[in-house]
């Protein structure tokens, strides 16, 4: 197994005495959903490797195969500049306290200055003893429900993967699903605003005379505040066609 961390450009993920294997390959998973590669297994409970880990990382494995096993914490983090433990409790230790979105945005400013970061994991029954805090330069606190503070190994790790990659700007907060077409140009609104006001007009819609100018205006200003695709217009279109057909087919 390596012994070092193959990409220092992101965190080293090390968990900390984890005691099954199922959760080791979730966090396993969780971090590969997230970009981050290397995994770091602190004196796991039940031996490594560990198949139950394999059968849960489910796409993952590469990154158990990889995973750096040491038998204690120094050993895990002896080539790293900066630490930060994840805990949802209050520690009676003196250190900066990062949100986790915080906590990753200053690991990627540690990163790009040359240091190597690392995240520690608690075990699963009680999380990061205060012997293993006190080997961390901050703590990542966790906003969770003081009456239920407790989170899943892989939890905690996708919740962290989440805020690294956040900050690369790789999430986008508010997209359009467009699902193959385009927004309408002006020209394209334009267009089928004439449509239907030609249409219309020669159905006789715009009635009394002395409100036509009026109620076209009304009839622009909805199109315009339309948000259409070109697929939209297109319906609109054939919708529109189709009517006229039907009215001069005399069909009821």
């Amino acid at each position: 197994m390596s012994n070092a961390i193959q990409n220092p450009a992101i965190p080293a993920v090390v968990l900390v005495r984890p005691q099954m294997g199922e959760n080791i390959g979730a966090a396993a998973r969780a971090m590969w959903n997230f970009g981050l590669d290397h995994m770091r297994i602190v004196a796991p409970r039940d031996g490594w490797p560990n198949p139950a880990a394999v059968a849960m990382a489910s796409g993952a494995g590469r990154l158990l195969d990889e995973a750096q096993l040491c038998p204690d914490l120094p050993a895990a983090l002896e080539d790293c500049d900066f630490v930060f433990a994840t805990t949802a409790r209050d520690r009676d230790l003196t250190k900066p306290v990062f949100s986790p979105e915080a906590a990753m945005i200053e690991a990627r400013n540690r990163i790009a200055q040359g240091q190597r970061v690392a995240v520690l994991f608690g075990p699963e029954r009680a999380g990061l003893e205060n012997d293993d805090i006190a080997r961390a330069n901050a703590i990542v606190s966790v906003p969770v429900n003081p009456a239920f503070a407790s989170l899943n190994l892989a939890q905690c790790v996708l919740l962290i993967g989440y805020e690294w990659m956040r900050g690369a700007g790789e999430v986008i907060a508010v997209e359009d699903g467009l699902a193959g077409t385009e927004w309408a140009t002006g020209q394209e609104v334009e267009h089928l605003a004439t449509h239907y006001e030609e249409r219309m007009e020669a159905a006789g819609f715009f009635f009394p005379a002395h409100k036509e100018t009026s109620m076209k205006v009304n009839l622009r200003n909805m199109w315009s505040r339309m948000p259409l695709t070109r697929a939209d217009v297109q319906m609109l279109h054939g919708m529109m066609r189709q009517m006229v057909r039907w009215k001069e087919r005399g069909e009821d």
